[in-house]
């Protein structure tokens, strides 16, 4: 792959037109998603100079406060302004953990997935599949899965064509779950989850269930996968696998009730 002109067409598609509403150009411009406390809020592109940048972050911050609502500026390493990360510190954002943006040409990893023995896959399509979803989530991650679950479970309901959850369970119980998401009008299918139970690991659960949904996208017309990797983790198995990594995304976390 061109790296270069990946990032340039994933920033064109996945991010400059994503849904959501186009802001700008008075002071800069930026795509934003507005959905309400339950859903996700976020800024997921923005074109800034070291002049304007202060003046959007601040109208971001306005927008999102009169509604009451959190929201995650969503900042990718190759983003300008150079220093956007400290003007969003100075501006009351908290960084979580970086992550390598990863993508791979579809093509070379839909193969059919290889399982361990009593493993099989269930795909999801109702609330008691989501549960099974949480569950292994809450396993693997030791986090609490519900508010992904309910989002997840909106969007099945309203949009069952974008969207694909895979659950991996052993006997009954549930030890790995994974979803892939389709954006109409792209190239990108973006791989989320994926997340295997402690004792389960190593075991090439996560390599299956990147291949069943790298064979839902091929199978969709997707050209490329995309995934965030947690730096020091997945971004290593997604690379043996045959991803690159073509930025690094930073979500920076802005919560009103904490900025009083």
């Amino acid at each position: 792959m061109n790296l270069d002109a990946v990032r340039e067409l994933f920033d064109t598609e996945m991010r400059r037109g994503a849904p959501g509403e186009r802001v700008g150009p008075a002071a800069g411009h930026v795509v934003r998603h507005t959905s309400d406390a339950r859903g996700w809020n976020a800024v997921l592109w923005s074109d800034l100079t070291e002049q304007t940048a202060d003046a959007v972050i601040a109208e971001q911050v306005r927008h999102y406060t009169a509604l009451g609502l959190d929201f995650e500026w969503k900042h990718y390493s190759h983003d300008r302004p150079e220093d956007l990360p400290r003007r969003l510190r100075a501006a009351g954002f908290v960084p979580e953990d970086p992550e390598a943006v990863m993508v791979a040409e579809t093509a070379g990893l839909a193969v059919p997935p290889v399982l361990p023995d009593g493993v099989r896959l269930v795909e999801v399509t109702d609330a008691a599949g989501i549960d099974l979803m949480v569950r292994a989530h809450d396993l693997a991650f030791g986090t609490d899965g519900t508010r992904i679950g309910q989002q997840v479970l909106d969007r099945l309901t309203e949009a069952p064509d974008t969207v694909s959850v895979v659950v991996a369970l052993a006997g009954d119980e549930p030890v790995s779950a994974a979803r892939a998401e389709f954006d109409p009008g792209t190239r990108f299918a973006s791989l989320w989850g994926g997340g295997t139970a402690p004792e389960w690991r190593g075991r090439g659960i996560y390599r299956a269930l990147v291949a069943h949904r790298a064979r839902t996208a091929a199978a969709r017309g997707y050209h490329y996968l995309q995934s965030d990797a947690v730096l020091d983790t997945s971004r290593p198995i997604l690379q043996r696998l045959g991803f690159a990594q073509i930025s690094v995304t930073t979500p920076y976390n802005y919560s009103v009730a904490a900025r009083g």
